[in-house]
Parts: C-alpha cells; structure tokens; sequence
C-alpha cells in the first residue's frame, strides 16, 4: 500500500542528525519551494559550535518528485515567502544568531549573500551567547496595511523558556528587504512571572513565550500569537498585541491566554483567503500525562483567534514504538 505522503527529505536517526524548520512556498511560475535545517549533536556546526546549515529542494509535479537544489550556509529557524515575484527566506543565521534575509529570483537555484547591512543582515547577533540571541521558528511572514510583519524572539538570558522576550520586524512592502535600514524592530517584551494567573503559579517551573505568529484579527488589529510554555498546564497560547506599525508589542495578562490545541508546542497560523478562517496545524494534547506530547498532528481552525475547534486528526504515531516511548521520541 502506498503512504499517503511524499517524502521530500529523510535522515537517519542514527546519525544524531535530525531534520527541522520545515517551510513550503508556491512559486509564481507555479513551482513548489522547501527548505529544512539541521539539527542535534550530529548536525554541522559553524565556527562558534552552532548549528546553521539549510538544504532547498524544489518539486514541478505539484509534490509529487523532489530534487535537492542547493545548501544555504548560515540558515536557521528560516520560512520561504513570496513577495513581488521574488522568493525570500527569513531567519537566523544560526542558532541563537543574527537576524538575516535572502533572496532568489530564479526559483531557489542561486540567493544573495547576507554579509553587510545592505545586503540581508538586518539585526546582528552577539557573538556566542552574548546577547542579543535572536531566535525564531519557520513562522509566516504576514501582509497587513502596506507592510510585511514577522515575528522573532530574544532569548536574554539565554534561558529555555524564561529568557524569551517576544518582538516583531516589519518593513513597507515596497522597501528594498536586503536593506536594513528598510527594517523597524518591536521593543523586546519578556515574560513576566506575575502575569500567570493565580492557579497557574505554583506548578509552572519554567513559563515563557516563543516561536511567534503575526496575524491580523477581523477587526484589524495585529496580534503576534506565541506559543506558550505552560506545563504542566497544556493547549495555551499567548496573544500579544502588535501596535503603532509594529513598534510596539504590549500584553494584557486579563485577556492574553487562549485555549489553542498545541499551544504547548510548535504551531503557525495562516489565514485561508476564501474562507477567512484562519487554520493552524498543531500537536494538540490527548495524553494530560504528557504536556510535551507531539506524537499526534491534527488540523485546527478559528473564526476569530480565540476560539479554536479540532477539525480532523492528521496524523498519529503508527510506528509500533510503546505509548511512553512514542511521547519521549515522535513529533
């Protein structure tokens, strides 16, 4: 029996190195773009010891065949999006690096060089774990009023899930994207402990927000929605609201939680445009046992970005691995 999917890329797990920040993107010559990156203790690493490596593949069939087309050398946490004809890739340089933006425009086969302020490096890093640690996931890039927003993170301190402060970029659509001076950047907002609700405070060792989504909400408004490190608590995510063209990010602890299936982990929300909802795929919690469950994938939608219903399961482990050891090694 066939599966029902099309592998683009494999890499065995006995190798330690393990494939992440998958991103997708249709071309406008009707192409499919993919990106991943690597990670783990047998990932390659650049000259500080971090991982920085991303591969393009490319399919003209619709999915249905690949073809590797070529390394990107300092890449990481990056997403594929299309603007003016043009495909780019925005991310960091590495992990815990500086903030950098590429551009193709012959399907993927060649991109710039983000090596100055003018062509891509937007917001330089700290060298090691000096601050600033810019750090993002393969989030989209969202097209609001005139101008592109996309969220990323400053890990200061550089802590798992305390040291997270939230921030967007943003640029008008008509600015030259490898210029940095085109770029505005969100005061950083860390999260802060006083903020949980009272029932939440006692049990949650490490609360913290990451991996942002800008989203413009019905009404307008801008939200950057971040997943929300709520163990043992599960499906809670942060809503964070984006003000004054993306210079601003300000958090009302009185109505910042949602209720989004797989809030615990990572998450991207686009908006469907002949539908207007707006769709998440995510590892929604069924084992209350297990806050860090990614064993199951499921499609998710919302009318709104506060109410979330579980549309159909994707995805589930059928690998025969035991239930605990499914929890402990599948996403």
């Amino acid at each position: 029996m066939n599966a029902p999917w099309v592998e683009v890329a494999y890499q065995d797990a006995a190798t330690a190195c393990y494939l992440g920040s998958p991103s997708l993107v249709r071309l406008p010559d009707g192409r499919l773009l993919a990106t991943h990156d690597y990670f783990g203790p047998g990932a390659p690493w650049d000259h500080e010891g971090k991982e920085f490596l991303t591969t393009v593949y490319r399919s003209s069939d619709d999915g249905a065949h690949w073809e590797r087309v070529t390394h990107l050398a300092g890449a990481f946490w990056s997403g594929l999006f299309v603007h003016r004809g043009a495909v780019y890739l925005l991310g960091v340089s590495a992990h815990y690096g500086s903030i950098v933006i590429r551009r193709s425009e012959d399907g993927g086969n060649t991109w710039t060089r983000p090596s100055d302020a003018s062509s891509g490096l937007l917001f330089p890093g700290g060298p090691g774990r000096e601050p600033p640690n810019y750090h993002c996931a393969p989030v989209p890039v969202l097209l609001a009023d005139g101008r592109l927003y996309r969220a990323f993170e400053d890990c200061t301190p550089c802590e798992w899930g305390t040291g997270f402060q939230a921030l967007v970029i943003s640029a008008a659509e008509d600015a030259d994207l490898l210029d940095a001076a085109s770029w505005t950047m969100s005061n950083p907002l860390p999260f802060r402990r006083e903020w949980l609700p009272a029932p939440w405070r006692a049990g949650m060792s490490r609360p913290g927000w990451l991996e942002g989504n800008a989203v413009q909400a019905p009404d307008g408004t801008l939200w950057n929605i971040l997943r929300f490190n709520s163990a043992p608590w599960v499906d809670v995510a942060a809503m964070v609201r984006i003000a004054d063209e993306g210079r601003a990010l300000r958090f009302d602890p009185e109505a910042g939680y949602v209720t989004l299936p797989g809030g615990m982990t990572k998450f991207t929300i686009r908006r469907d445009p002949q539908t207007g909802l707006y769709l998440t795929l995510s590892n929604n919690n069924t084992d209350p046992t297990c806050p860090t469950q990614r064993n199951v994938l499921s499609l998710h939608a919302s009318e709104d970005l506060r109410h979330w219903r579980h549309v159909r399961t994707l995805l589930e482990d059928d690998s025969g691995l035991p239930w605990e050891e499914s929890l402990r090694r599948t996403g």
